[in-house]
């Protein structure tokens, strides 16, 4: 395992910490702006499916932690990654770090892991500060990969 490589995300979501870290455990929220279905809300101990049906791609998701406001530790992915969510209370809104890391690829393998990871998990917070900050579905998720 290559346990020195993460990829890591960031933005500032001028909105509370509080509307923000509902937005990442509560699928009636996410799926405004990353997957289309979620078995369940994200509570520390459970596994849960999530759903991208435009690409009939489906991932379970072990939550490992999570601190109310600050944290949530899930893996998932095939091979399972680690992604960790933190959130931190900023002058003008909340901070979020999207972490993700423990892959197991190695090479050219790796860097279009890193690639993908970087890009999809930009284009989901850029898809959560839209949705939250002005109430808008950009639908960039279902609109990344286009098949027709």
């Amino acid at each position: 395992m290559n346990s020195n490589v993460y990829v890591e995300a960031q933005m500032l979501i001028r909105k509370p910490v509080e509307d923000v870290f509902e937005a990442f455990i509560n699928p009636e929220v996410t799926t405004n702006f990353w997957f289309t279905k979620s078995t369940g809300k994200l509570e520390e101990g459970k596994t849960l499916t999530w759903e991208w049906e435009m690409y009939a791609v489906k991932s379970d998701v072990k939550v490992l932690q999570v601190i109310q406001n600050q944290l949530i530790k899930t893996e998932w992915g095939e091979p399972s990654t680690n992604v960790d969510y933190e959130f931190k209370q900023m002058e003008k809104g909340t901070l979020v770090i999207i972490k993700s890391y423990g892959f197991y690829q190695e090479g050219e393998d790796l860097l279009k892991v890193i690639n993908d990871n970087t890009g999809g998990f930009t284009t989901v917070l850029d898809g959560c500060k839209a949705y939250l900050e002005h109430g808008i579905n950009l639908r960039l998720i279902e609109d990344k990969f286009p098949s027709k």
